[in-house]
């Protein structure tokens, strides 16, 4: 399926680390570079941005020129001791151009997003206008806690940070309704849709078919929503199908609303500029 301009505004970039060299495989991919580009160009997607599960050092974080990065935090950026040297870091990186926002992972790092604590980065978002990405819903390791990870907690810190733009990232899944509930309530929330899927799919209609249920459940929300200008297209890459996953975020996003949900939107959080 080809859509003209396609930004995908949720992947993950760790070349040569055996975790997402096989995931990849998983997905009928390879984890490269080169690879990525290459699909890219037949896909039409123009543009991605990449959520940093690395350090802060700016070293750490070099890209090639089609990809944008938000810095990822963890619980580690939070010690009391050490929070201005790490401010200052953060800082340093939203001021880079290819450094669009902030990523958080609370469920892997066990922290609340409202607490306190995070004043001093919510701060920076602010000061460079640049949105706070947040991993809700299910993870990837036994060891994370879900508590931190639930929908829910988008709800606390989109009030107490009104003039932060927050991005849910994987809309919650599998706490769709929870999700939705908080977009709808809280303006300054938009979700994206990356990580619905997972490996290769070699037969689509027998997939949509087979998860008729899961799938109907998720159009009947995102209908309820009723504001496509807040979803953001994004696979989770390199965890999904490129191909695959246009398919399904076509079936499920309303055709009059691709230009929005496939590159608006993620144009407009992230500030792309393309």
């Amino acid at each position: 399926m080809k859509i003209p301009g396609i930004i995908d505004a949720h992947i993950h970039f760790c070349r040569e680390e055996p975790y997402f060299n096989h995931i990849a495989e998983l997905a009928g991919h390879e984890n490269s570079s080169e690879h990525l580009k290459g699909q890219y160009a037949e896909h039409n997607i123009v543009h991605a941005v990449v959520m940093g599960n690395r350090g802060l050092e700016l070293s750490q974080h070099n890209y090639p020129d089609y990809l944008s990065y938000c810095i990822g935090l963890d619980s580690t950026c939070f010690n009391t001791g050490e929070i201005v040297q790490q401010a200052d870091l953060v800082a340093k990186h939203l001021q880079r151009k290819n450094c669009v926002g902030i990523k958080l992972y609370p469920g892997y790092n066990h922290f609340y997003i409202y607490d306190p604590v995070l004043d001093p980065f919510y701060q920076l978002a602010m000061q460079y206008k640049k949105p706070v990405a947040v991993h809700t819903g299910l993870t990837a390791t036994s060891q994370a806690l879900l508590k931190y990870s639930h929908p829910m907690v988008l709800d606390e810190a989109a009030v107490r940070y009104p003039q932060v733009q927050f991005v849910m990232c994987h809309i919650g899944n599998p706490w769709l309704v929870d999700a939705v509930a908080i977009m709808d309530k809280n303006e300054n929330v938009a979700a994206d849709l990356s990580g619905l899927l997972e490996g290769r799919i070699a037969n689509m209609p027998d997939f949509f078919a087979r998860k008729r249920g899961y799938i109907d459940f998720l159009k009947l929300w995102l209908e309820y929503l009723d504001n496509y200008d807040r979803l953001l297209y994004g696979t989770d890459w390199p965890l999904a199908n490129i191909s695959n996953y246009i398919e399904f975020v076509a079936h499920i996003i309303p055709e009059e609303q691709h230009g929005k949900v496939f590159f608006d939107n993620a144009n407009r959080i992230y500030g792309l500029g393309l």
